[in-house]
């Protein structure tokens, strides 16, 4: 069977988002983080406050950073030499369950036994030494109420976390008792950051001219400085959950995924671009070519990545992926199809982000022009997607006109660890 060369065309028509499209997304996302900044309530950005601004690049010293963003814990022990520069002195990781042997993220153990093993980590870092003063900074990526740089308050597991006893506790707190059961009273934790924010932290910390960190992988969030221009607020690092962004129409197959999801009605901007649902879109469309509509292959972001790779005459590696998760074996002429709709998601995913992008860019000019800055991005999804980056860049251009030569794009991906240890530094400000 041949594909329906215009039913294809629909499918391509829905994903493609046209420039006046992408101006509007950007002016309503701006609209929204000036609602937010008044009143959160009102708006679909949750602006969270880290209570914390960008660092000088002149914090220096040793110090702890807990990785805690998934099932793969790191604790790293830096030393932060000033200047951008740093040195990891010792790196622990180690995962939160091991099949068969202990679980501590499920519904089974305790709040004492995961912060029991978190603290083991700790003492491995600082390999036993229990005099030294250590300030620890804390990436913890689960959704949080905080009312200072210490006090983080888990509101709710994600990630198919169960651990009892941890909602509603500060987990630094959790964190301290645990060191004080194993006599790890050396180790003082201070500081309790947001992954995206790490982002930003660990590349202004490298270079100036950093205001807007994101994550652009799994899941995706973004935040900024913002200068609070017209109060005598200082300026502070909002996280904006941004992923929760909602005005923006989604496509006939968005609507359906979205239906069919964990969370129907939450999360629509990352449901439309990140790479963990990206697949299973992609996944929805050929559905529809191959007169199989409802069914599920499981594609992934990696799928679609080498998708989309190969530039060969036969396309034959789009025709095997096809094959090893359809079933079904297409034309050269069809694999072309299957390439430019893979294509066409990654082009509207980066063009969404941008967007987002480009709504902070004109908060943060005010009535002026852009001010000149790199925007920190973090993920697998920027660093490895082919055509995220050149759309993420000629999106800018479109936005921006002549003000995108002072805007580009750079590659954090050490943050969560780098990030923690400057907001430890940073907390004795």
């Amino acid at each position: 069977m041949a594909f329906n060369k215009e039913q294809f065309a629909n499918l391509i028509e829905e994903f493609t988002v046209k420039t006046e499209q992408l101006r509007e997304i950007a002016a309503d996302f701006r609209y929204d983080l000036r609602l937010g900044l008044k009143d959160p309530d009102q708006s679909s950005l949750r602006m969270l406050k880290s209570y914390v601004g960008l660092p000088t690049g002149k914090e220096t010293g040793e110090y702890l950073a807990l990785d805690f963003g998934g099932t793969n814990l790191r604790v790293l022990r830096i030393k932060l030499l000033g200047e951008g520069k740093f040195e990891v002195l010792k790196k622990v990781a180690k995962p939160l369950k091991v099949e068969g042997v202990y679980d501590f993220i499920g519904a089974d153990s305790t709040a004492e036994e995961m912060f029991d093993f978190i603290a083991e980590l700790v003492d491995e870092a600082v390999e036993g030494d229990h005099t030294t003063k250590y300030l620890l900074g804390h990436t913890f990526s689960f959704p949080s109420e905080q009312t200072d740089l210490y006090n983080a308050k888990l509101i709710i597991w994600t990630k198919e976390f169960a651990t009892p006893g941890v909602e509603g506790k500060v987990v630094n707190d959790l964190l301290k008792e645990a060191l004080h059961r194993q006599g790890i009273d050396n180790v003082e934790p201070t500081a309790v950051i947001n992954d995206t924010v790490a982002v930003l932290l660990a590349a202004a910390y490298k270079q100036p001219d950093i205001y807007i960190g994101s994550i652009y992988a799994t899941g995706h969030n973004t935040c900024y400085l913002e200068p609070y221009a017209d109060s005598a607020d200082a300026p502070m690092i909002l996280n904006l959950e941004s992923g929760g962004f909602m005005k923006l129409v989604p496509s006939r197959l968005d609507i359906e995924f979205d239906k069919a999801s964990e969370k129907p009605g939450e999360q629509r901007l990352e449901k439309m671009v990140s790479g963990r649902y990206m697949g299973e879109l992609f996944g929805m469309a050929l559905a529809e070519l191959l007169d199989e509509k409802g069914k599920n292959y499981g594609f992934t972001s990696i799928d679609m990545s080498n998708i989309i790779l190969d530039e060969s005459a036969d396309k034959a590696e789009v025709v095997k992926i096809v094959a090893a998760k359809t079933g079904k074996t297409i034309e050269t002429a069809d694999a072309e199809m299957v390439r430019d709709l893979a294509s066409a998601l990654v082009v509207r995913s980066a063009r969404l982000v941008t967007a987002s992008f480009v709504g902070i860019i004109w908060q943060l000019a005010g009535e002026g022009k852009a001010p000149k800055q790199h925007i920190a991005v973090d993920g697998s999804v920027y660093e490895k997607m082919p055509l995220a980056k050149e759309n993420i860049m000629r999106a800018l251009s479109e936005l921006l006109g002549e003000e995108a030569s002072v805007v580009d794009t750079v590659l954090e991906n050490g943050g969560s660890g780098l990030g923690a240890a400057i907001a430890a530094a940073m907390s004795q400000k």
